[in-house]
Formats: C-alpha cells, sequence, structure tokens
C-alpha cells in the first residue's frame, strides 16, 4: 500500500479528493436530516444506520 498521503499527489483531481468526500458526506448527513432518514456507514467492519445526530444503530 503506497503510505504517501493523497494531498500530494500529482493529479489534482486526486488530490482534492478526500475533501470532496467530506463535503459529500456532510451534504447527505444534511440532505438526511431534512428528510428524516437514516445514513448507512461503516464502523468498525460493520454497517450501521446512523440517525443524523444521533447514535449508530447496529445492523
Amino acid at each position: 500500500m503506497n503510505e504517501k498521503k493523497i494531498e500530494l499527489a500529482k493529479d489534482p483531481d486526486l488530490a482534492a479528493s478526500r475533501v470532496a468526500i467530506r463535503r459529500a458526506a456532510k451534504r447527505a448527513a444534511q440532505v438526511a436530516l431534512g428528510t428524516n432518514t437514516e445514513l448507512v456507514v461503516l464502523r468498525d467492519g460493520q454497517c450501521v444506520r446512523v440517525k443524523p445526530g444521533g447514535k449508530p444503530k447496529p445492523r
């Protein structure tokens, strides 16, 4: 596995990908909050449903 930081990649799209993913996750949480739905996220190798601002529910 490559140990270099992704922000140092030569490809500008790859270098900015982490910021874009975080921005997308934040927007997904906003939409979930507005529509009263849960997010499905991976935590400790397990898929869990999470209410934005709430505690995870194991699946």
